[in-house]
């Protein structure tokens, strides 16, 4: 099946947001770099008037977009962003595992169910290479493939599934949630769940902002490919998605080396061993970043050249959008009960975004299916 086509630069913020926008949804593309290609300037110079307006995005069809916003790519890629009724049982913000377990577990039951995902579902098990620790699965799984199976099965049972869009507000009245999306739809909920994950920490080093999509990354899966016959690739952070990612990087780089903080790994023993005895692959420990420079030159306490910088150093939760009357603790996480409720009436939280979640995979599954649990026996006493 022939690809979409992605014509712009490694400095064009606007190409890094449509890579992003297409990474995240899985969508596959051919990137097309213009600086040393004079061949693709005269096509988007042809296709534009003259102008060199990056990114051009080329369809199968013959059709393009120019700069798009990710709403027209969206409404171009036919991913639906209206729900289709104005009320439902249960409204979940976010589409991560955990929101897609309760989303199955309470279908299941017969309630009708809106999963409203800002950009795809799966979360960021959704561009994790592979999982070789999920139950069920001896000979490990793809993250992508796992999250296909997540969402063909709450499909399955009838769940509504909105992507490109986001919760941008709610509030509680006696009749239950009105939920406001960012499309400007407002819908009535009987009961709402909190999935909205956590986000890749940044380092705050010198260069970082500049350097986001044009040599630093934080999604091996959505950007390793491009990066292979490079030389050298850094993994910035010890931890298990530091280590999964950089073993998943060595098939690109001809060596990948590992950056930690402290005086030993974090990782699992079982990623620990493989890293470490793994022929592409080195470990620098108490390090810091200090400085990413795209040239030579830079002045840091210690240099290490490499073709790209993939940054897996923590999380932080999606919640700064939050209204108030959420408790949050001090790291910005939700605070729940063992119920799994918050502390508005009928709001639960789960999965990463929750205070107190292990951020990994099996723990998100089972968190979502206990918190559906609760939420039919809310919705019961309701009845």
């Amino acid at each position: 099946m022939q690809k979409l086509r992605v014509i712009g630069a490694s400095w064009c913020p606007d190409c890094k947001r449509s890579k992003t926008f297409l990474g995240q949804h899985r969508i596959a593309y051919d990137w097309v770099d213009m600086e040393n290609n004079p061949e693709a300037i005269a096509e988007v110079e042809h296709l534009n008037g003259g102008k060199r307006s990056i990114p051009t995005i080329i369809f199968p069809d013959g059709s393009i977009l120019v700069e798009p916003t990710n709403d027209e790519l969206a409404d171009k890629l036919n991913i639906a962003r209206s729900a289709d009724n104005d009320f439902y049982d249960l409204v979940i913000a976010g589409g991560g595992p955990a929101s897609l377990t309760t989303a199955i577990y309470a279908a299941r039951e017969n309630l009708k169910v809106l999963i409203v995902e800002k950009s795809s579902v799966g979360g960021q098990a959704g561009v994790t290479e592979r999982f070789d620790n999920y139950p069920g699965f001896p000979d490990g799984i793809g993250g992508a493939d796992l999250a296909d199976r997540f969402t063909q099965q709450a499909r399955k049972y009838g769940v509504e599934i909105l992507q490109a869009v986001r919760v941008e507000n709610f509030t509680s009245n006696e009749m239950g949630i009105d939920v406001l999306t960012s499309t400007n739809q407002l819908i009535q909920a009987r009961a709402l769940m909190l999935a909205t994950g956590s986000t890749y920490r940044r380092t705050d080093a010198i260069g970082e902002d500049e350097l986001i999509g044009a040599g630093i990354h934080f999604c091996a899966t959505c950007y390793g490919p491009f990066y292979k016959g490079a030389e050298e690739l850094v993994v910035l952070g010890g931890g298990n998605s530091g280590l999964e990612e950089g073993l998943f990087l060595t098939q690109f780089a001809d060596h990948v080396t590992v950056i930690e903080r402290g005086r030993s790994l974090k990782g699992s023993k079982l990623l620990q061993e493989k890293v470490l005895n793994h022929e592409k692959m080195s470990v620098k420990f108490n390090l810091g970043v200090k400085e990413f420079t795209s040239t030579e030159g830079g002045k840091k306490t210690f240099e290490h050249a490499a073709d790209g910088a993939f940054v897996f150093i923590g999380l932080d939760p999606n919640t700064k959008w939050l209204p108030a009357g959420i408790d949050l603790d001090e790291r910005g996480f939700i605070k729940t009960d063992q119920m799994f409720r918050t502390s508005l009436a009928g709001v639960f939280a789960a999965g990463d975004v929750r205070a107190g979640s292990t951020k990994q995979l099996a723990s998100a599954v089972g968190e979502g299916a206990a918190t559906a649990i609760q939420i039919r026996y809310y919705l019961d006493s309701l009845s």
